[in-house]
């Protein structure tokens, strides 16, 4: 009874509420991060990558899984599907290595008040889903389906530009867009977010339903999940566009289509926050406990 009492558990509506909340909230994030410009420097190029704190947030105070995969989803139908273009097959491969190093990140902290904790987590959530990545584009190069892109004042060589690409988006994006804000907001926000939503705070040092964080199932499982993406982005590259699509005029109206879907994940983004209120709203004057 002691382990069970040590568990971590939503209902499937929690659930649900921070599937969609971590779904608008990084959506309507990607879309700012279309509109903010790269800076060159030489041969490296500085840019946002992505607002990554606030799936590493969701992860760290929620559930992790389904912050994580709601946040890939929103990339999805925000950054992709809204814009009129979506790349079939080939985003199988960013959809599974970011929620994976999100789920990763948001289950190694067990005490959301512990900046060590969450700092180490913030980073190593970037880092994981930049080495994925680095080592899918390497691959891809040396099993030949797709051509090596030289970098001007770099060694024409695919191990070093992904290496140099890796260290900018970790060090830059990584810094400035996961770590400080992710530790900022986790321990200031612990306790005071859920019961304004309606949920119960998680105990500290609680573990999930699913045990330790760096359990073999969680390695496994990530392994698999890896050749996968790979799988994937290798077929995708060899000229197996499965699903892919543009629609006609999609890039001369990228614009307003940008600002179309910012709108649409505003929207819903404010209609959970506002049903969330509401719950827990009716529970206090009710006198009622929280679930979970």
């Amino acid at each position: 009874m002691s382990t069970l009492k040590n568990r971590y558990t939503l209902t499937q509506s929690q659930k649900m509420m921070i599937f969609v909340l971590s779904m608008s909230l990084y959506g309507l994030s990607n879309m700012f991060t279309e509109l903010i410009p790269s800076l060159q420097l030489g041969p490296i190029e500085l840019s946002v990558e992505y607002f990554a704190f606030i799936p590493l947030t969701l992860c760290m105070l929620f559930h992790p899984l389904y912050a994580a995969v709601g946040a890939a989803v929103g990339e999805v139908i925000f950054g992709e599907l809204m814009l009129g273009q979506f790349g079939g097959l080939g985003e199988l491969e960013k959809f599974i290595t970011f929620s994976l190093a999100m789920y990763t990140a948001g289950r190694m902290v067990s005490d959301p008040k512990n900046r060590r904790q969450v700092g180490v987590a913030a980073i190593s959530g970037v880092a994981i889903h930049q080495f994925f990545s680095s080592v899918i584009d390497i691959v891809k190069v040396w099993v030949g389906v797709e051509e090596l892109e030289a970098v001007k004042g770099l060694a024409e060589s695919i191990v070093i530009i992904e290496g140099v690409g890796f260290l900018n988006d970790v060090l830059f994006s990584g810094i400035l867009f996961a770590l400080l804000p992710t530790l900022y907001l986790v321990p200031r926000l612990y306790g005071k977010i859920e019961p304004l939503l309606g949920m119960k705070p998680r105990e500290r040092n609680m573990k999930y339903t699913s045990g330790a964080w760096l359990s073999p199932k969680l390695v496994i499982g990530g392994i698999i999940l890896s050749l996968l993406a790979l799988g994937a982005e290798l077929l995708s590259e060899s000229g197996w566009s499965i699903g892919e699509f543009e629609l006609p005029g999609a890039e001369s109206h990228e614009g307003s289509l940008i600002w179309l879907s910012m709108l649409a994940a505003a929207v819903i983004a404010a209609a959970v926050i506002i049903v969330l209120l509401r719950r827990a709203a009716r529970r206090r004057q009710g006198g009622g406990q929280f679930d979970a």
